[in-house]
């Protein structure tokens, strides 16, 4: 017994894991979660140096805040000489606030675009991009506004006027970035008409640089979804994109599912329908938000009742044949939880692959002005499962769900604005949308259209 332990011991120490070079180690730490790369920097002294080390959290940065999201801090923050990853990493993860600041004073400045609600907002080619949308008298607008950033984030924007007409005038259409450019979808002008036309739109620059924006009509041939408006859509890479639900012709809300392919072309694209069960009812006024790593989240928006709806589901778009799963959460295990159902808000991805959602309005048209974060990564799920996935756990349920809290200026409660982010993440665009009025005494609350924008800074100490 002795000579068969003596001889255990000196076979595992000839293969402790100590004795792996350091290079083959890294590799194995860039494969393991996060909570078992903390529990090896407590083993010893060489493994507390290693999960320390710069090359380690910069990689982790990568792949779990994303690429994008790290050069573009990286690049706002190059006057560091050594960045802090690790600090980074662990403020993200701790992040709780968002700070507002005022970029705007729209009635000081003629050359700024005019309050409306329903329009779309994107940020792409280093430009905020503004079309359409509805305004006063319930007229719709056709025009398309551009505003350089750059890495400045804070200045006053410049806008400029760069099409009038084209695409023809509409509201409640959806425009999403797939790569340097712009997919513009549907929507329903003031006659109630509503479009299934498709668009594409790039910035350009000329000799003097001179900013440019070119839209041109998508060729898709003779399938495409029905005409709608209030749909929601969003792209899953540089060449696809989906579509979902909306209000379509006579007043009738949607629950269809459909795909954009664009080809190698930007003229051509390709529309085919994805049929599966389960999948979200129909409704109006909701969001669609791809948070990378081939998943999509749709939340909320007006269902066929004219109920307002809270539920989530997630689009798996990593199989062969995309399927959707619902997640069902209970309203009463999260804190202030039964203010989050919502129609006419925004969700956007940002820093961390999570989703921000900002605004909107409950069944009452009481307008929102909080700020929710919703974490999908908290969420066990099968991509396999045509069931849904069930949230019990409170502790869960915590991390799935947290109310941010919003310091710096204060915006106007708000529904159907919109809403977009920088390629950092970090930095949140919000325009326009209806806010709350004062009217004559005897008819105290109106609605009235907004024509403010601000910028939503997360919370970092860097």
């Amino acid at each position: 017994m002795e000579e068969a332990s003596a001889s255990g011991n000196h076979n595992y120490s000839g293969s402790s894991i100590t004795t792996i070079s350091q290079d083959h180690l890294l590799t194995i730490l860039f494969l393991l979660p996060i909570d078992a790369i903390l529990s090896l920097s407590m083993t010893c002294k060489r493994f507390r140096a290693l999960t320390s080390s710069d090359t380690l959290w910069k990689y982790l940065c990568r792949r779990d805040l994303g690429s994008t999201c790290v050069d573009a801090l990286n690049s706002y923050y190059h006057h560091h000489h050594q960045f802090p990853w690790m600090r980074l990493y662990k403020q993200v993860s701790q992040m709780d606030s968002v700070c507002c600041h005022r970029l705007s004073n729209p009635h000081g400045d003629s050359d700024f675009p005019s309050a409306r609600a329903s329009h779309s907002l994107n940020f792409v080619s280093g430009c905020l991009i503004l079309f359409g949308g509805g305004c006063e008298g319930g007229r719709h607008l056709d025009d398309t506004w551009v505003a350089y950033i750059g890495n400045d984030f804070r200045r006053m924007l410049k806008w400029q006027t760069v099409h009038s007409g084209i695409p023809s005038g509409r509201f409640g259409h959806t425009c999403v970035e797939m790569g340097d450019f712009l997919v513009l979808f549907g929507g329903i002008n003031d006659h109630g008409n509503r479009q299934n036309d498709t668009w594409v739109g790039q910035v350009t620059y000329n000799e003097n640089n001179d900013i440019k924006f070119l839209w041109k009509m998508l060729d898709v041939g003779a399938v495409a979804p029905t005409p709608r408006g209030a749909h929601a859509a969003c792209s899953i890479d540089d060449k696809r994109m989906v579509v979902h639900g909306g209000i379509g012709l006579h007043g009738l809300r949607l629950g269809d599912t459909w795909v954009l392919e664009l080809s190698d072309s930007p003229c051509f694209g390709t529309w085919h329908e994805i049929v599966t069960h389960p999948s979200p009812p129909p409704r109006s006024g909701h969001t669609l938000t791809c948070i990378g790593r081939g998943r999509t989240i749709l939340f909320g928006g007006r269902g066929l009742g004219y109920e307002v709806l809270g539920d989530v589901w997630l689009l798996d778009t990593c199989q062969v044949d995309l399927r959707w799963v619902q997640i069902l959460y209970d309203l009463q295990n999260i804190p202030n939880g039964v203010s989050l159902p919502r129609v006419g808000h925004t969700a956007t991805m940002v820093l961390g692959g999570r989703l921000l959602i900002y605004g909107g309005e409950d069944s009452c048209r009481r307008r929102k002005d909080d700020f929710w974060v919703l974490d999908i990564n908290a969420v066990p799920y099968s991509s396999s499962s045509m069931q849904p996935t069930t949230v019990n756990s409170k502790k869960v349920l915590t991390r799935m769900w947290k109310r941010w809290k919003s310091n710096g200026y204060e915006p106007r409660s708000r529904s159907f604005h919109r809403a977009c982010a920088d390629h950092s993440g970090r930095y949140l665009y919000v325009f326009g949308g209806m806010v709350d009025d004062l009217l004559q005494s005897a008819e105290p609350f109106g609605l009235r259209f907004d024509g403010e924008l601000f910028l939503v800074e997360l919370v970092l100490q860097l």
